[in-house]
């Protein structure tokens, strides 16, 4: 990746709840918004933190464009608040398809009502969901967020820091 002024800065690693993250300057953000042809959230992007590659997803949270640093990008990053650290940044061109866990498919599959819910989804909910199991270490906790994920689908309990859902099909019909 070529470095250029618009994609390169540096940043002091800061947290929101218990992820670390940090701010991009505005010349930054302009320049990644002209190279994705648009300015919504989600963004893919990829580049390097101290040097070291990463892909990740740039999402605007609570106003702000953020850049999430996760263990993969920097090692301790929970424990490296208030580190300076050097980035470069671009647009992710490169297409990103996340198949789901086969243990949701299975699941959601044996579930006609849940399944149905997902399917009625906004496509950023079902991505939203798809990630995060996907990248669940254990089987353990893949089989547990599948149960939760299902409770959720069906109005009843919180999931991925997300209210129940309501009943999405009225049967009065």
């Amino acid at each position: 990746m070529a470095k250029n002024p618009y994609s390169c800065f540096s940043a002091k690693i800061d947290l929101i709840g218990i992820n670390p993250f940090v701010f991009l300057p505005e010349k930054v953000l302009l320049y990644l918004f002209k190279r994705a042809g648009k300015n919504t959230s989600p963004l893919p992007v990829c580049g390097t933190v101290n040097g070291k590659k990463y892909q990740q997803t740039l999402v605007k949270y609570a106003g702000d464009w953020r850049l999430y640093i996760n263990l993969s990008m920097l090692e301790h990053s929970t424990k490296r608040i208030g580190e300076q650290i050097d980035i470069i940044i671009d647009y992710d061109e490169q297409e990103r398809i996340l198949l789901p866990q086969p243990k949701l498919i299975n699941t959601l599959n044996k579930n006609p009502q849940a399944k149905q819910i997902f399917d009625s989804l906004q496509p950023s909910l079902q991505k939203e969901i798809i990630h995060y199991i996907s990248f669940l270490k254990t089987e353990k906790s893949i089989d547990n967020n599948v149960q939760k994920a299902v409770v959720f689908l069906l109005g009843n309990n919180r999931f991925i820091s997300r209210d129940p859902l309501n009943k999405i099909h009225d049967t009065s019909d």
